[in-house]
């Protein structure tokens, strides 16, 4: 602690301090909200209602509210929300972002700010990262808003649904299969297919960035009010995954586009011509920057194959441009990296989960260079019609609050792009994970020989482990590596979410090891043991030494590791974390790995041999901490 923190106190401890009079208040609400009939709850929201009219706050009704949805959850969910969730609760309801840890139960946390919000009959929107999420925790939360008398709406790509408990009539076994599975596993029977309209027009609306900010431009699109599907004002939102929606996808443009000049035979061309090309000889890489430049050497050997005199009179900008997109896609786009050929298209990789991202494109021409490389069809060039960034989507609501594990590291740039302080909500109880110093290796092959050794060694004690990989094709890599060791594992490569979650969420049973592209860091829990839980199992797996993490590179994000890290430790759990590097790594090679491989080598490093080094780790995380701030800048 720094000297002045010690005189004046840290001003997050100060703020969590003065939420515990509200928080101490809602308490001494609890004995008296038991009493209530599950009539006089759904009374209790209508009362609600009246008394806002007649010129109460949010912030008076506020203590009422939340001992109200505490109640509620004991009831449907069997949940009794602990004082830290009703601290994150009231920071959201204020517009700021809660940071919480994995595990702490974010999902029930956004429950209370958003009933408290969703009284004023102007709508709120629960922003998810995918649709297999918005479906879940509709599901899974709806009975909590149903049982206090308000309608929520769920938005998926290609269908909506309002949340109806008499859509069913296996209401009794369904609602049993819920509180045992609801964590990971969607009971689908509780939706009604509806209207997006009707969707958008319920108390609440679940949904994820792409469907709110699609629907946004459709509705600027439309010819009259009846079109429209979004009310024509955004009020209130919280963002879960806030990091990753309001950071790391910030500047990604959402683009309504109309089909356009057709250049597909171009883009067949020139994608024949680039393979030929050397590097630092007909073009220069700058992997920092991910840029390719071509070099004079490199026009005129274009020019030779083309068979014409000067590529700039014959074909003019736009050949320069299809050589330049050709170039790129040919060079820094790695499939099953950033993208991957499935039913004879190219669908992009979300670099920062491992998902895939279907309907998305990249701009500019890039994507018919990447899918003349792939040699499949190459669909026509399209003309924007509408386009918003989240960043700019996001500023439209009155109020906006976000929650994550994950957001002190980027806490300058949610307060001067978007105005939101992040407070750090304290664990429920204390956490014991232990997180080891990184291994480093000379080779990428070292390194991966020693991951499938520690992964042995630790499955052989029955001790769970979780591998976090950067990639589709590095995933593939290791799950080999593994097979031929005869270790048995699960592969998760980001393509079905629904089935991954319900992988993901066993991935705590003793012995278990399962291999993961970053996706695994979001959304669903890892309780030790398995899911449901097992006393017996859970006590094993706690014997083993708890969840074990291994990070096979760092990642450009600080926050993907520290995700990845989270997945350990949670609720108090004995658990561990450490990361594999290695100089051959994307990160350690662009900011100097070669540097650091040739001392390796004039210490005489074998491949097997390790290095734990501080400097080495450092110089990693301040490479990080760099490109974070391109991201945001």
């Amino acid at each position: 602690m720094s000297f002045l923190s010690k005189i004046f106190g840290d001003a997050n401890d100060r703020y969590i301090k003065e939420l515990m009079p509200i928080v101490q208040k809602i308490n001494s609400l609890e004995k008296e909200y038991e009493q209530l009939s599950d009539f006089q709850m759904k009374d209790k929201t209508d009362e609600f209602k009246k008394r806002l009219t007649a010129g109460e706050t949010l912030d008076d009704i506020l203590p009422e509210a939340f001992a109200l949805v505490r109640e509620a959850a004991k009831r449907t969910l069997k949940q009794r929300a602990f004082d830290v969730q009703l601290m994150g609760g009231i920071i959201l309801h204020r517009g700021g972002i809660a940071e919480m840890r994995t595990g702490e139960g974010k999902t029930l946390v956004a429950t209370f700010p958003i009933y408290l919000n969703a009284l004023t009959g102007r709508g709120v929107h629960l922003v998810s990262v995918n649709d297999y999420l918005v479906r879940l925790h509709s599901t899974w939360m709806g009975q909590i808003y149903d049982a206090l008398g308000l309608t929520i709406g769920c938005i998926n790509h290609d269908s909506s649904f309002l949340y109806d408990s008499t859509h069913t009539n296996k209401l009794e076994e369904l609602d049993e299969k819920r509180d045992e599975l609801g964590s990971f596993k969607v009971i689908h029977e509780f939706m009604r297919p509806v209207t997006r309209r009707e969707a958008y027009l319920a108390d609440i609306t679940y949904g994820t960035n792409n469907e709110y900010g699609f629907d946004y431009l459709r509705d600027n699109m439309a010819y009259s009010v009846d079109q429209m599907a979004q009310r024509p004002y955004h009020n209130y939102a919280i963002v879960d995954e806030v990091d990753s929606i309001l950071i790391d996808e910030a500047r990604t443009p959402l683009i309504i586009s109309a089909p356009d000049q057709d250049s597909g035979d171009l883009y067949k061309t020139f994608s024949r011509v680039v393979p030929n090309l050397v590097e630092n000889e007909d073009y220069n890489v700058d992997e920092k920057l991910k840029a390719v430049s071509i070099t004079e050497k490199g026009i005129e050997k274009v020019e030779k194959t083309l068979n014409i005199k000067n590529i700039y009179d014959e074909g003019g900008v736009r050949f320069v441009h299809h050589l330049e997109q050709a170039l790129k896609a040919n060079v820094l786009f790695k499939r099953d990296r950033d993208y991957v050929v499935k039913d004879n298209e190219i669908v992009i990789v979300d670099e920062f989960t491992g998902r895939l991202m279907p309907g998305r494109r990249w701009s500019e021409g890039l994507h018919q260079a990447v899918e003349a490389k792939e040699s499949v069809n190459v669909q026509k060039e399209s003309r924007t019609l509408a386009t918003i960034t989240f960043q700019n989507y996001f500023r439209l609501y009155d109020k906006l609050g976000g929650m994550t594990g994950t957001a002190i590291t980027s806490a300058e740039e949610f307060h001067k792009v978007y105005g939101l302080d992040v407070v750090m909500v304290p664990t429920n109880k204390t956490m014991i994970r232990k997180d080891q110093q990184d291994q480093i290796y000379k080779t990428e092959a070292g390194k991966f020989k020693n991951v499938a050794r520690e992964i042995k060694e630790r499955h052989e004690k029955g001790q769970p482990v979780l591998v976090g990989t950067v990639s589709i094709e590095k995933n593939e890599m290791l799950s080999a590596i593994l097979e031929r060791e005869g270790i048995p594992h699960k592969v998760l490569n980001a393509k079905n979410h629904e089935k991954e979650a319900e992988i993901i969420a066993q991935a705590g049973q003793v012995g278990a090891v399962t291999v993961a592209t970053n996706m695994a860091g979001r959304g669903v829990d890892i309780i030790l043991g398995g899911n449901p839980p097992d006393s017996e199992e859970q006590r094993k797996a706690r014997e083993a030494g708890g969840l074990h993490v291994i990070g096979t590179e760092r990642h450009e994000a600080r926050r993907i590791d520290d995700q990845l890290r989270g997945r350990a430790g949670r609720q108090g759990d004995p658990g561990s974390s450490q990361f594999f590097v290695s100089t051959e790594d994307d990160l350690a090679r662009v900011f100097g790995g070669d540097r650091l491989k040739s001392i390796m080598n004039r210490l005489g490093v074998g491949e097997d041999d390790v290095i734990e080094n501080r400097f080495v780790s450092n110089a990693i995380q301040q490479a990080q901490a760099k490109i974070e701030g391109h991201n945001f800048g």
